[in-house]
Parts: C-alpha cells; structure tokens; sequence
C-alpha cells in the first residue's frame, strides 16, 4: 500500500476537496496523484504557499508546504480572507 500525505493543512487546503491522506494500491498512481495534486494546489490555491512533493522511504510521499517568496505577504485572490493561510 503506497500513501500520499499533506505535510500541513493551510486554509486553502482545509476549503478544498482534497484529502490529507489517501492510499493506492500501486506506486505509480500514488505517484501520478502526487504530481497532479501539487499542480493543482499551486494553480488554485492563493499564492502565499508553494506545494511540492517529497518521496519519503518506498511507500509513501509527502506534499510539503514552503511560504512562497514572491507572495508579497498577503493572499493574492483574497479566498483566504485577510490572509488567513497559515
């Protein structure tokens, strides 16, 4: 069993769909969802965080959260309120 995870939940994160964990069954799909959620996450979430992933041992990769430089400080699309992705 191959696992994703979510490092950290910011507030975009909790508003969305997504799950913090979920398992597969093959190495491949955990890894092909890994890449398309981080593309997703970094295109419709606000800009204050970038996701990117980590493979962690054989079975299980993580999606890390890193505060994103060019942000400006605050959230850009204001779907987070007065910045509340922390």
């Amino acid at each position: 069993m191959y696992t994703v995870q979510i490092e950290y939940e910011c507030s975009c994160f909790k508003k969305s769909d997504y799950l913090k964990e979920k398992s597969f069954e093959k190495q491949q799909d955990a890894y092909n969802y890994t890449n398309i959620l981080v593309e997703f996450m970094n295109e419709d979430f606000c800009t204050s965080h970038i996701f990117y992933a980590q493979k962690l041992g054989d079975y299980a990769y993580l999606i890390r959260v890193a505060d994103n430089p060019n942000a400006g400080g605050s959230c850009s699309t204001g779907s987070c309120g007065p910045c509340g992705c922390d």
